[in-house]
C-alpha cells in the first residue's frame, strides 16, 4: 500500500506539473501577504518572538555550518540587512564557524542572539558538555551564548542522560547559556521532539521540515486522494511545541536547494526560495527559520521571503516543480521507514543526507567532513547486492543505488 502511495503521490506531481494543476488551486493559506520576490524594501522584514524564551528574532536567519575562514563579510552582510539570530555548532567547519562568527561579531554581541551546539550522547559526562561550551565561547567571543543545543538528536536514550540536565542547571546558574535545546534532522525525529516536550526538557527546538515533509502540501494535489505525506506525525509534535510555549526553529527548508535548477521556472522576481521559506514561516506551529547563508546574493534572495505569511499561486507552481524534480532522491528527514532494512547497520538516512551535501549543495568538503562523522556508514554496501533494502524506502528512492556510490564519492 505504502509503495501504491508514492507512485501516487508522483503521478499527481508530474500531472501538476503539465497540466498546470497547481494554478487552479485553492490556497487555503494564501490570506495575508501574497507578494512573491524581492521587492523594495530589502532585508528583514519580521521579527518573532521565540516561544517561551522571550527572544525577539529575525523570522529568516543565519545557518552556518558551511561558513569558511574569511567569511567575517558574510555575517557582516547579515547583520546590516537586519538577521539578528546566529546558529553555529562545535563541529561546523571544524570549529572555524564559531570563530568566524566571534570575530564579525565581537563588538555587536548586545544587538545579536547567538547558539551553538554539541552532540551529547547517553553517557556524555556534565564536565566534557561544560569545556565544549567553555570553548565555543572562547571562540565566539562571548561570555554565554542565548540558546545551546544537544546536536541532531536522534535516540530518547540521549535525552535521559542525567548529565545534560546537570549540565544545564549549572551553565544557567553561572550564566554560560540562558535556554537549553535539541536540535533533530535525522531517524526518530518525531519521537524525540515529543518526549522532550511533554518531559518540559527544553525551551528551543531546531528542527529540520520544509514544505515537501507537510501533509497539507500535498493534500492541495490530492483532495479526494487516500493519501498524506509520510512525514504526518511531525506536524503534530510541532503542534504540542507550539503548545507548551516551546520555541521552534526550521531548518532544512529547502530541501536540498537545487536553487540553479529552478531558476529556468522562476520568473517575475519570485524565486523557489522565498517560496518554501513562505510555505514554512505560514505554519502556526513554526517561529522562524534558519538557512545555510554561503553569499550576499543568497542572503539577499532569501530575506525576499522576510515577513511572507501566505504562498500564492506563483510559489505553488514553484514549489509543485521542486516536489517533482526531487522526488525520487531528496530523502525524508526522520521518516526512518528503511531502520532495521540493512543487515549491516549502515544508516541509510544519514549516508542520503550525506549525499545530499554534495549533490545537492554542491559542497563536497562540508559532505566529506559530515560522512567521514558517521559511525555506520556505506562501506558495507560496496560488497552487498543490495537486495536487503532495495525496497526499504517507502518513497520509492533507489536506496540501494545511491549508498554505495555515496561511499565511494565521499569516503
Amino acid at each position: 500500500m505504502k509503495n501504491k502511495n508514492s507512485i501516487k503521490r508522483r503521478t499527481l506531481l508530474r500531472l501538476g506539473a503539465m497540466t498546470g494543476l497547481a494554478t487552479g488551486l485553492s490556497i487555503q493559506s494564501a490570506t495575508g501577504n501574497t507578494g512573491t520576490g524581492v521587492t523594495g524594501e530589502q532585508g528583514v522584514k519580521r521579527y518573532v518572538t521565540l516561544g517561551r524564551t522571550g527572544l525577539k528574532i529575525s523570522d529568516i536567519s543565519f545557518g552556518s555550518s558551511r561558513l569558511r575562514n574569511g567569511e567575517e563579510r558574510l555575517v557582516r552582510h547579515a547583520l546590516d540587512m537586519g538577521i539578528n539570530y546566529y546558529d553555529t555548532a562545535e563541529g561546523y567547519t571544524r570549529g572555524v564557524s564559531e570563530s568566524v562568527i566571534g570575530n564579525a561579531l565581537k563588538d555587536d554581541r548586545d544587538r545579536v542572539y547567538l547558539a551553538t551546539k554539541k552532540h551529547v550522547g547517553a553517557d556524555t559526562p556534565a564536565s566534557e558538555i561544560m569545556q565544549t561550551l567553555e570553548n565555543s565561547l572562547r571562540k565566539l567571543r562571548t561570555d554565554y551564548v542565548d540558546i545551546f543545543f544537544n546536536h541532531a538528536v536522534n535516540d530518547i536514550e540521549r535525552l535521559k542522560n542525567p548529565e545534560w540536565f546537570e549540565f544545564v542547571a549549572r551553565a544557567k546558574q553561572q550564566g554560560k547559556i540562558r535556554f537549553s535545546g535539541i536540535s533533530g534532522h535525522a531517524g526518530r525525529l518525531t519521537e524525540c521532539v515529543k518526549y522532550a516536550v511533554e518531559q518540559d526538557m527544553v525551551d528551543a527546538l531546531l528542527i529540520a521540515t520544509n514544505f515537501g515533509e507537510d501533509p497539507s502540501f500535498y493534500e492541495q494535489f490530492t483532495k479526494g486522494f487516500d493519501f498524506v505525506a509520510n512525514q504526518q506525525t511531525l506536524p503534530d509534535a510541532l503542534a504540542l511545541a507550539k503548545e507548551k510555549q516551546v520555541g521552534v526553529v526550521a531548518m532544512k527548508v529547502l530541501r536540498g536547494a537545487r536553487l540553479n535548477d529552478m531558476r529556468p521556472f522562476e520568473k517575475d522576481g519570485a524565486t523557489y526560495s522565498q517560496a518554501a521559506f513562505k510555505w514554512v514561516l505560514g505554519n502556526k506551529n513554526v517561529d522562524a527559520a534558519i538557512v545555510s547563508m554561503t553569499s550576499t546574493d543568497l542572503i539577499d534572495e532569501y530575506l525576499g521571503g522576510s515577513g511572507g505569511l501566505a504562498v500564492n499561486e506563483t510559489d505553488m507552481e514553484l514549489l509543485g516543480q521542486y516536489a517533482q524534480l526531487t522526488d525520487m532522491s531528496y530523502c525524508r528527514h526522520s521518516c526512518n521507514d528503511c531502520e532495521g532494512a540493512c543487515p549491516y547497520n549502515v544508516s541509510i538516512p544519514d549516508v542520503l543526507r550525506t549525499r545530499m551535501y554534495a549533490t545537492d549543495y554542491g559542497d563536497f568538503a562540508f559532505a566529506k567532513a559530515e560522512y567521514g562523522q558517521l559511525a555506520h556508514n556505506a562501506s558495507p554496501c560496496l560488497s552487498c547486492d543490495g537486495s536487503p533494502c532495495r525496497d526499504a524506502c517507502t518513497h520509492s528512492i533507489p536506496v540501494a543505488d545511491l549508498c554505495g556510490p555515496t561511499h565511494q564519492l565521499l569516503a
